[in-house]
């Protein structure tokens, strides 16, 4: 009769050359001969794992380090827990590991990683620092200490440990481009900018305009930033409409250095972006044929602060308002839906969630702000999340104004009746900001890099207020700040509309 160990041997055997169903067999046969083999239970483990059946592996991996502690047996169960997301179970066991296996890297790896996931941020940063000082050549260990180091706004160390990254994969593109990212948030754009032509948006779009105009758009006709005084450019956005938005305040720079600025943006843009005096000569609205079609050079939009060469508050310069509403049409608006004497306030809740949802505000959180004496709130919620609408407009009384803008022309003609705008981290924050008009936006804990570590000054609007979560995930606190700001009178009431009326009479 063969011994337990050959069995678990014969077993192992078959696991290594993915004959999974004969090796269960084996450790099975090896459990009836010794229900207590420790190493039986964790080698099942391991094998469930592999068959994607979590809640059995975690059943097995617990099994064996009740029978036998040991760091190998822990580091089963811990990787059990992570693809269940039961990180609160990793922490139980967080004081008797650390205390007998010290110096086990993988175990402190995934005791950090369970505190990221319960986004206790804090105690995460300091389990991956202990975990670094046992194996600092861990390029996993220093990007998830980096990605903690930037939530919690320690810019400098996120450079650090984002520097250790680069160094660890020197000709890694995706390393570089989040160095990058940590560098701008630091504000250390001389570094950051080249570091940012490795994003991957931008390499798309160099290959959907190369896709579309072979013989126009090649790799040797890429502007690099040389003299292009007598030369026709062709820019395109390459990202998100409030990436458009915020980077189009370049296009005035970059019209003093060129004969002819050709710009493509997203369709819903452009009529934004008509008569907007940015020194836009042709505006393309969709596919035009190469043939009818000519420049010299073509540049991604999110590159030309890279190939201006703007340093340091140069990224941030732009006229107030560098963007303007067809007041035409704003004096229209005025008449259907704005004409009265209320703060006008208007919100949004939620963007595109494909990258993060985090952001999305709960419409249930507004109510405060609602019930606030002589305001008047507008919805500019479009598409996506404006089902969520009627969870307000069932208790007050809200216009929505979001369901009829098709363009952000038009919202920029609605925007400019208001007196303020209220909303998460999404474009419509950004065309605010290009506007001109008072803004607040609400922030999550973990923020994206353009808004940097201070926010008691946004960078790149002045009409923006920037207010973050202290505690992850809770609105609570965002919009008592928000109330606070409001009743407080840092909001003027006057809006853009208003001014620019007052103005016209004055002429006349």
């Amino acid at each position: 009769m063969p011994e337990i160990n050959e069995i678990i041997n014969r077993g192992f055997d078959y696991h290594q050359s993915g004959r999974l169903a004969e090796a269960e067999s084996a450790y099975r046969e090896a459990l009836n001969l010794n229900c207590d083999s420790a190493e039986a239970h964790n080698l099942m483990a391991v094998l469930k794992l592999q068959q994607n059946d979590t809640n059995s592996a975690i059943e097995w991996a617990e099994k064996a380090v009740q029978l036998k502690p040991c760091d190998y047996f822990y580091e089963t169960l811990f990787q059990a827990y992570i693809r269940n997301c039961a990180y609160e179970k990793i922490i139980y066991y967080e004081a008797g590991v650390k205390e007998k296996y010290p110096k086990n890297f993988s175990l402190m790896f995934n005791i950090a990683l369970a505190y990221k996931n319960l986004k206790q941020y804090k105690k995460a940063i300091q389990t991956y620092e202990e975990a670094l000082k046992i194996d600092p050549s861990s390029y996993q260990g220093w990007f998830n200490l980096a990605h903690l180091y930037e939530i919690e706004g320690q810019s400098k160390n996120a450079v650090s440990a984002m520097k250790i990254c680069n160094k660890l994969r020197p000709h890694d593109e995706d390393t570089a481009y989040f160095y990058s990212i940590a560098l701008m948030r630091a504000k250390d754009y001389a570094k950051g900018l080249k570091l940012f032509e490795n994003r991957i948006c931008r390499k798309t779009a160099l290959l959907t305009q190369a896709k579309t105009y072979p013989k126009l758009a090649s790799a040797d006709r890429l502007w690099k930033g040389e003299n292009i005084k007598n030369k026709t450019i062709f820019v395109y956005y390459e990202a998100g409409y409030g990436d458009t938005i915020m980077f189009s305040r370049y296009l005035p720079l970059l019209k003093k250095k060129c004969k002819k600025l050709v710009f493509y943006p997203q369709r819903p843009l452009v009529p934004l972006f008509e008569n907007s005096g940015l020194g836009i000569d042709e505006l393309i609205d969709g596919y035009i044929p190469e043939k009818n079609l000519d420049f010299d050079v073509h540049a991604p939009l999110l590159s030309l602060p890279y190939l201006l060469g703007l340093k340091g508050n140069r990224m941030f310069e732009s006229p107030e308002g560098y963007l303007y509403a067809d007041m035409t049409l704003a004096n229209e608006y005025k008449t259907r839906y704005f004409d009265n004497d209320k703060l006008k306030i208007g919100i949004k809740w939620q963007g595109n969630t494909y990258y993060d949802q985090d952001r999305v505000i709960p419409t249930e959180a507004f109510s405060p702000l609602i019930e606030i004496e002589r305001t008047k709130f507008y919805s500019f919620q479009t598409f996506e999340g404006s089902e969520e609408l009627s969870k307000l407009t069932s208790k007050y009384d809200i216009t929505d104004i979001g369901r009829e803008l098709l363009d952000f022309g038009q919202t920029a003609s609605a925007l400019v009746n208001l007196d303020l705008v209220i909303c998460n981290d999404t474009s419509l924050a950004h065309l605010a900001g290009a506007l001109g008009i008072p803004c607040l936006v609400l922030l999550p804990y973990e923020t994206n890099w353009r808004w940097h570590d201070n926010l008691n000054k946004c960078d790149w609007y002045d009409s923006l207020k920037l207010f973050r979560q202290t505690v992850a995930g809770d609105w609570n606190g965002v919009f008592e700040q928000a109330e606070n700001a409001i009743k407080r009178g840092l909001v003027k009431h006057n809006s853009i509309l208003e001014k620019s009326n007052k103005e016209s009479a004055a002429l006349k």
